[in-house]
C-alpha cells in the first residue's frame, strides 16, 4: 500500500508540473508580457488530461491525471496585472501487484503580479514574482504543505506573423513531501498567424524535477492552436509530449479565455 500511495503522489507530481501551463496563453507554459489594462479582466478555464507509463520491476505502472484550472487576470495599471489560478485535480494510478489508488480535490493557489516594465521597437520584458498557498490537502499528496514563492522573467520579441516568447524562472518549493527545494525553470515558444484569428503555437522547455530521487528533469514540447472567437474571447487546443523520461508521456490541453 506504501508504494501505491508513493505512486499516487508522483502522478500528482506529473500532473502539477503542467501547473506552469497556467501562467502562460493556453496551451503554452511560455507566459508573454501582455497585460489586461487598468480595469480590465480576464477569465480563463483550462483543461489538461495527462496520461503516464513506467516500466517496473513487476509491470507496468499507469497514471492518467486530469486538472482543470481557473485563473483571474485583473488589470491593475495598463501593465500591471494581478494574476489569481486555483486548479482541480483527478490522479488516479495503477501498478501491478498492489492495485488502484485515486485522489481529487483542489490544488495549491497560486497569486502572482505581472509587471511589464519595458515595451520598445517590438521588444517587451516582463517580471512575474508569485506565492504560493497552501490550500490542498499536503497529506493526499494534492499540495505542498507549505508556503512557496516564485519569480518568472519573461522576454517577448513581436514581428508579425511571428511572436517569440522566452521565460527564465526560480521556484521555492517549500513542501511536506520530501521534494527538492529549488527548482529552476526555462522554456522557448513561438506563435504563428496562418490567418486573422488563428495562431499555430508551438514549445519547448525543461524544469528541475521535483523528485529526489531522479536525475533527470522533465523536458517537454507543446503543439497547438489558438483562436479569437470574438475580440474578447479566445479558444485553444494543444497537445504535450514528454522528450524524456521524467516528462509526462502525453497531455491533451483545451483552454477558453474571456476578457470583460
Amino acid at each position: 500500500m506504501a508504494r501505491c500511495i508513493g505512486r499516487l503522489f508522483v502522478g500528482v507530481l506529473l500532473v502539477l508540473l503542467t501547473v506552469s501551463a497556467a501562467r502562460a496563453a493556453h496551451p503554452l507554459i511560455t507566459d508573454d508580457t501582455g497585460t489586461q489594462g487598468k480595469g480590465k479582466f480576464q477569465i480563463e478555464l483550462n483543461g489538461d488530461w495527462a496520461t503516464d507509463k513506467e516500466n517496473a520491476v513487476d509491470g507496468t505502472v499507469r497514471e492518467k491525471g486530469t486538472k482543470v484550472s481557473g485563473i483571474l487576470s485583473a488589470g491593475v495599471r495598463e501593465n500591471i496585472d494581478l494574476v489569481l489560478s486555483t486548479p482541480y485535480q483527478w490522479v488516479d494510478v495503477r501498478e501491478p501487484n498492489i492495485g488502484r489508488a485515486r485522489e481529487d480535490g483542489f490544488g495549491d493557489t497560486v497569486f502572482e503580479v505581472k509587471w511589464r516594465f519595458f515595451e520598445q521597437k517590438g521588444w517587451s520584458l516582463g517580471i512575474k514574482p508569485g506565492i504560493i498557498i497552501p490550500t490542498a490537502d499536503d497529506e493526499d499528496g494534492l499540495g505542498a504543505g507549505k508556503v512557496g514563492y516564485s519569480t518568472y522573467f519573461i522576454a517577448q520579441r513581436e514581428q508579425k506573423p511571428w511572436e517569440f516568447l522566452m521565460n527564465l524562472g526560480y521556484k521555492r518549493n517549500e513542501n511536506k513531501l520530501d521534494e527538492r527545494l529549488d527548482l529552476w525553470h526555462a522554456s522557448l515558444a513561438a506563435e504563428y498567424e496562418i490567418a486573422e484569428h488563428l495562431d499555430l503555437v508551438g514549445n519547448i522547455g525543461i524544469e528541475t524535477s521535483a523528485d529526489k530521487g531522479s536525475a533527470t528533469d522533465p523536458a517537454v514540447l507543446i503543439l497547438g492552436v489558438i483562436y479569437e472567437v470574438r475580440e474578447n474571447l479566445d479558444v485553444a487546443l494543444g497537445v504535450k509530449y514528454g522528450l524524456n523520461k521524467s516528462g509526462t508521456d502525453f497531455s491533451v490541453l483545451p483552454g477558453i479565455a474571456v476578457r470583460f
